[in-house]
């Protein structure tokens, strides 16, 4: 069954929403001068009141390896996200000094892209959108045509809300990954994030 995560929690409001709906991740933004950043002791409380089963994962940009890692061995999440310039070198340092799984977030032009990055030592990938300029967050879509069979489970992600989620099910990713497409006038929305869930679960 596919799975979801709901992306870009900041507020004790949000883990009650996510409590309440249980999807399978939810994501903490820890990558500098976003929106929805949030610094370590918010996202350790956030942590503290999420529901066991709900797996935490940890987006970051060209963050420092130690601050990455702290982040890790505090318990705060289970799973890092890199959204960055993060290279090979890197991933396999940071493989070396941390157990949680590693997401490789890909800005997606074209096919090659996704190939390329399917190379790297990482657990899953994530595909997302590319716009000039901005990492992630665009809330629009890609050619969902264009993803090849890989050899790594993905996460898809951009644009996806309400309305489009079910047809993003049939393209073969492990889990949809959604941020805007939960919120009303930013901020993330309860009754949107039940629907995304339950339209995944089929219900």
């Amino acid at each position: 069954m596919t799975k979801i995560k709901i992306c870009g929690l900041m507020r004790q409001e949000d883990i009650l929403a996510v409590n309440a709906a249980r999807p399978d991740y939810v994501g903490f933004v820890f990558a500098k001068g976003r929106r929805r950043t949030i610094l370590h002791d918010t996202a350790a409380m956030l942590r503290s009141r999420l529901d066991d089963g709900i797996k935490a994962v940890g987006v970051f940009l060209n963050n420092e390896i130690k601050e990455i890692e702290k982040i890790c061995r505090d318990g705060i999440i289970d799973i890092v996200q890199l959204h960055g310039d993060e290279d090979e070198a890197y991933i396999r340092n940071l493989k070396e000094r941390t157990d949680c799984p590693l997401i490789r977030a890909v800005s997606v032009r074209c096919r090659e892209d996704i190939l390329r990055a399917a190379e790297l030592p990482v657990d899953f990938l994530l595909l997302d959108t590319y716009k000039q300029g901005q990492i992630g967050g665009t809330g629009e879509t890609f050619d969902w045509q264009m993803i090849p069979p890989l050899p790594l489970p993905y996460f898809l992600a951009g644009g996806i809300n309400e309305d489009n989620i079910r047809t993003a099910m049939q393209y073969g990713a492990y889990a949809l990954d959604v941020s805007s497409g939960a919120e009303t006038e930013g901020k993330k929305d309860p009754v949107k994030i039940m629907n995304l869930v339950r339209k995944v679960r089929g219900e």
